[in-house]
């Protein structure tokens, strides 16, 4: 009894996260104008996506944001975890663990005008950043640094450190320790914050609509600006498209995952057996 009653809450849970994004997908090809009604199906609402230069510009330019501050996000995230994992006594390590962590539980909101007043200030005392995709990366890069923080230092907390000492005991400096044995045990949640972060910045919209200039118009802020005038079906397939893209991105991103940790688990288990007095 315990158990169907558990399977059916599980599935009414998965239903009202997903329903509605299947519903959304299955309407982008409705040749209806009317989300409330089935007009047939149609492509024509992704051609008009091909058509509208607007969308086009904007989806462009939410990818290389999005991709700049993934990899940014990992790389500074990657160095603040080791700092916090290895090196757990140093002058200013409280302030240090809250300010990567604020972020995380700080609202956008005043995450984004705090660091538009901030912008503003600075370009009016060096003409430098204008708002406009400097800006918003930086925003991003801010917010996803916090969560690639979290994720890569789970792994680190988990990682034998006996690996890196008997690297060290064989003659490894510190930095061939950390490319040659750490970066390989970590690489997998290096891959899944930078799947995350990336994820974070291609559909964030606060940040964004404070960050943003003249020209640099994120993909998250055309279809809430368009959305505010009506439902369109040419929205809902904007956002299939989205949905597409970072599904495609984390099925491939889990396939490469998954053989990664079965190899690691090969050359162990061989490490292993070679070890093994004969």
């Amino acid at each position: 009894m315990k158990s169907k009653f558990g399977l059916g809450w599980l599935i009414a849970v998965y239903l009202f996260l997903y329903l509605p994004i299947l519903t959304l997908v299955v309407f982008s090809f409705n040749d209806s104008r009317l989300n409330t009604s089935w007009g047939g199906f149609t492509f024509k609402w992704y051609a008009e996506i091909v058509n509208d230069r607007e969308i086009r510009e904007a989806l462009w330019l939410s990818l290389k944001i999005a991709f700049f501050t993934a990899t940014a996000s990992v790389i500074l995230g990657t160095l603040a975890a080791f700092a916090m994992v290895r090196y757990t006594k140093f002058r200013g390590r409280t302030l240090f663990s809250g300010m990567i962590n604020a972020p995380l539980v700080m609202p956008e909101v005043i995450i984004g005008l705090s660091l538009l007043l901030m912008l503003v200030s600075v370009q009016r005392a060096f003409g430098f950043p204008e708002r406009g995709i400097m800006t918003i990366w930086l925003g991003h890069t801010l917010l996803g640094m916090a969560y690639a923080a979290v994720v890569i230092q789970s792994r680190l907390m988990e990682m034998d450190k006996s690996l890196e000492e008997a690297a060290m005991d064989l003659g490894c400096r510190p930095h061939q320790v950390f490319r040659l044995v750490t970066l390989p045990m970590i690489s997998q949640s290096m891959v899944s914050a930078w799947l995350l972060t990336f994820t974070i910045s291609l559909d964030d919209v606060v940040l964004s609509a404070f960050l943003s200039g003249p020209g640099s118009t994120t993909l998250p802020i055309v279809i809430f600006s368009r959305a505010k005038l009506g439902l369109s079906p040419t929205i809902n397939a904007v956002a299939t498209v989205m949905i597409t893209i970072v599904a495609v991105g984390v099925i491939f991103g889990s396939i490469w995952l998954a053989r990664q940790e079965k190899k690691r688990a090969e050359e162990q288990a061989a490490a292993y057996r070679e070890a093994q007095p004969t």
